[in-house]
């Protein structure tokens, strides 16, 4: 292995040790807070549910750190003792070509899988299941896995034979028509997730007739908006955690809420919730999302471009210079740009939710809004004394206290 392989593995390491550090940094925050309810919640949040909320913030935090190190420590094993030996046993298995490309990488795929998988059953048998969360059954979450599997290889596999064959046709803009063809398979994903890859896992079934559902179709009217119903996602078949989304793409799109979510609100925070997803609607946030999502992935095909048409990166850490073994290895050394990258990312998603607070809190009111946003953070026993750093870093959402004193300082 080269230098800049060993400079690669450190970077890699010393990705890792920031999210310790973070990790850390979030769990000593919630510890020396446990003991004090914010006074904006004290009157919603008991004292008994803020310290529980706290046990489970540090639970899941110290699982995490197990999980950061152990993923860190993988990926460095993998570019520099994994990855040859694999591709060693593929190359006696199958002849030069496009077949072995694609290979290598399903199987590593695979591995990395079962890898991980223990790390997923411990998350939803210890972790969740402590904390009353968890409603899989071990059969249920092993059918998950393997329905999971089946359509990433189902997916994968022929982007891969694409994606590798323009690379041998036109070796010089290979990239470019393979990111449009990529961009134009994630819009259609986008369509098609809702009627056909979620049911798999999901039961889907339209919100009963009566006052809720008129309440939310005049919403959706005052807004504008047009979908295809208004659905229920029986989520407590595998957690009691509760949310709402809505899905899809242009006239495909439908609104989803968790059973759990309806199970536990009013009706006046569920018009809340609505209207803030419907907020990000009409900031065009979904949109503003995919070409986030595209220009990332714009650069990450000139990389993937770059690194095909040299064997210089390849030879980094040693290994062949087969396209199938660069993708791979780029995606495992990819972490600490994606970390670099992170606050950034966070900050634009939690601007977006900012303004879909305040959409919501123009079309039906603040109250609402902050009594929904209370009752999610106490069932989810999600912590309302976050680390502002770890935030930075990790929070899609701004913390609920932020968002609750930002509803009740506008007017």
């Amino acid at each position: 292995m080269s230098a800049m392989g060993v400079v690669i593995c450190l970077a890699i390491a010393a990705s890792a040790g920031l999210g310790v550090y973070l990790r850390l940094r979030q769990m000593a925050t919630v510890e020396a807070n446990r003991d004090r309810v914010p006074p904006d919640f004290a009157g919603e949040v008991t004292l008994d549910d803020h310290r529980r909320a706290a046990e489970y913030t540090i639970a899941k935090t110290e699982f995490s750190i197990v999980e950061t190190i152990f993923d860190a420590a993988i990926s460095v094993l993998w570019l520099t003792l994994g990855l040859a030996p694999l591709y060693a046993a593929v190359v006696a298995m199958v002849e030069p070509g496009l077949v072995r490309s694609v290979l290598f990488v399903l199987l590593f795929g695979v591995i990395a899988g079962l890898i991980d998988m223990p790390f997923a059953a411990a998350r939803a048998f210890w972790l969740e299941a402590r904390f009353g969360f968890n409603r899989l059954t071990p059969q249920k979450f092993l059918i998950d896995q393997a329905k999971t599997g089946a359509l990433e290889i189902a997916v994968s596999a022929p982007l891969l034979f694409g994606m590798f064959w323009l690379l041998r046709a036109a070796p010089d803009t290979w990239w470019l028509l393979a990111y449009v063809a990529f961009i134009a398979i994630a819009i259609a994903m986008a369509v098609i997730y809702p009627t056909v890859i979620a049911p798999l896992f999901n039961t889907f079934t339209p919100l009963e007739e009566g006052a809720m559902k008129r309440r939310m179709e005049a919403l959706l009217a005052k807004c504008g908006f047009e979908s295809k119903g208004l659905y229920v996602m029986d989520a407590s078949t595998r957690s009691t955690h509760g949310n709402a989304y809505f899905s899809g793409f242009g006239k495909a799109k439908r609104i989803v809420f968790f059973d759990t979510l309806l199970a536990r609100h009013s009706p006046d925070e569920i018009e809340s919730i609505l209207a803030h997803e419907l907020g990000h609607f009409k900031f065009g946030h979904v949109r503003q999302m995919l070409l986030q999502a595209a220009a990332i992935a714009f650069l990450g095909f000139a990389v993937l471009w770059q690194a095909f048409g040299s064997d210089v990166f390849a030879g980094w850490f040693g290994l062949p210079n087969d396209p199938g073994i660069v993708l791979v290895a780029l995606l495992l050394a990819r972490e600490p740009i994606s970390h670099i990258l992170s606050p950034l990312l966070a900050w634009r998603s939690r601007r977006a939710e900012f303004e879909a607070d305040a959409f919501a809190r123009d079309l039906v009111g603040k109250e609402p809004m902050i009594s929904a946003l209370t009752r999610l953070t106490r069932d989810n026993l999600a912590t309302l004394t976050p680390d502002p750093l770890y935030a930075t870093f990790y929070f899609s959402h701004p913390p609920v206290p932020v968002r609750v004193a930002q509803l009740r300082a506008t007017a």
